[in-house]
């Protein structure tokens, strides 16, 4: 069996050219994040820094639909705090409120029919929320996010409306917060 010879001298100075690099590259990492070059973290899920509080108001209810405005505050405060990070605060000591208004509550949408055709009953339907939603900065003074008439939909199988509503607020608390991201 032939070997070839290895010189412990070789491997040696290739170790050391390979943790001569990392360290090269570390340092330039630290530096460049020290002068503000690259970015090296995220706080408060991109909210300006003085933003660690948020008062969710209720929504202004204009469908006919009372547990609308009781489930969209409920899922929209819990996702706020748990997404950006943030604690919940009375309206007069949060940094920032959100509030909105509940435009419409559209149900009943067919989307799929029985495949019997002596039945003219639906299997699918849908249902769309619209809101008009702002989030404003309570220390500045500035509007942070706001969009009208951001509209959501759920679909729901016959005589489970709440499955669709519970769709739709959890598509739209997400644009909220992926909107209110990407502008902050």
């Amino acid at each position: 069996m032939n070997r070839l010879p290895t010189s412990s001298a070789t491997s040696g100075g290739a170790d050391r050219v390979r943790r001569a690099a990392r360290l090269g590259l570390a340092s330039l990492a630290v530096l460049l994040a020290a002068c503000g070059i690259i970015p090296y973290g995220f706080a408060g899920g991109g909210l300006p820094p003085h933003v660690k509080t948020i008062a969710v108001l209720p929504f202004d209810n204009e469908t006919s639909s009372p547990e609308l405005q009781r489930e969209l505050f409920e899922l929209l405060r819990r996702e706020l705090h748990s997404r950006l990070g943030l604690r919940d605060a009375s309206e007069s000591r949060a940094n920032a409120i959100v509030r909105g208004t509940i435009s419409r509550y559209e149900t009943d949408v067919p989307i799929a029919y029985s495949a019997d055709p002596r039945q003219a009953t639906s299997a699918r339907r849908k249902l769309q929320v619209t809101v008009d939603i702002e989030i404003v900065d309570q220390v500045t003074g500035k509007t942070l996010w706001k969009q009208g008439a951001l509209a959501s939909e759920g679909e729901y199988a016959e005589r489970d409306e709440p499955a669709g509503r519970r769709q739709a607020l959890t598509k739209l608390v997400n644009r909220v917060i992926e909107g209110a991201q990407s502008q902050w």
